[in-house]
């Protein structure tokens, strides 16, 4: 039976290079000489160590547009609260969230049973995988969750006939 598996990931390539692109900028603007904010990556997450709340903000905005031009849709941020860091500089830590969550998931499941096609979805691990009798039904779902408005980005893959 045709199938296809609907998944949320990220390039971790292209945040790379989009955080790397951010430090430049931010090495180069003239409004953060003199400064000793950063943006920091370990691979799981960005810490932004900031000034105050104007350099936060900025490093913030400069993030979001790198990684929306390499392709990385914002909604896979999760931002955490801005807390002292010592002196009087401040640090926030942003996540970037991987996979589909459980309510997500149940929120692509109803979308799906709504709207009447003849396909069969199933929650497993962090991806829904979509069961169908023809292809046309498959494509037809696709269409159905591109157009939802889901809370993290959606691609699809590991489509077999």
């Amino acid at each position: 039976m045709p199938s296809f598996d609907i998944v949320s990931e990220i390039d971790l390539q292209e945040a790379d290079n989009a955080v790397n692109q951010a430090r430049k900028e931010i090495e180069g603007r003239f409004d953060f000489k003199g400064s000793q904010s950063e943006i920091q990556w370990d691979k799981k997450e960005v810490t932004l160590v900031g000034d105050d709340e104007y350099k936060m903000e900025a490093m913030k905005s400069i993030l979001q547009t790198k990684l929306h031009r390499r392709g990385i849709d914002i909604k896979v941020l999760d931002y955490g609260k801005i807390e002292p860091a010592g002196g009087k500089m401040l640090r926030q830590k942003i996540s970037m969230k991987q996979g589909i969550d459980r309510d997500a998931a149940r929120d692509i499941l109803k979308s799906i049973k709504d709207s009447k096609l003849k396909v069969q979805a199933q929650i497993a691990d962090d991806k829904v995988r979509v069961t169908a009798k023809s292809i046309d039904d498959l494509q037809a779902t696709i269409q159905l969750i591109r157009q939802g408005n889901f809370s993290v980005p959606l691609q699809f893959n590991n489509m077999r006939s």
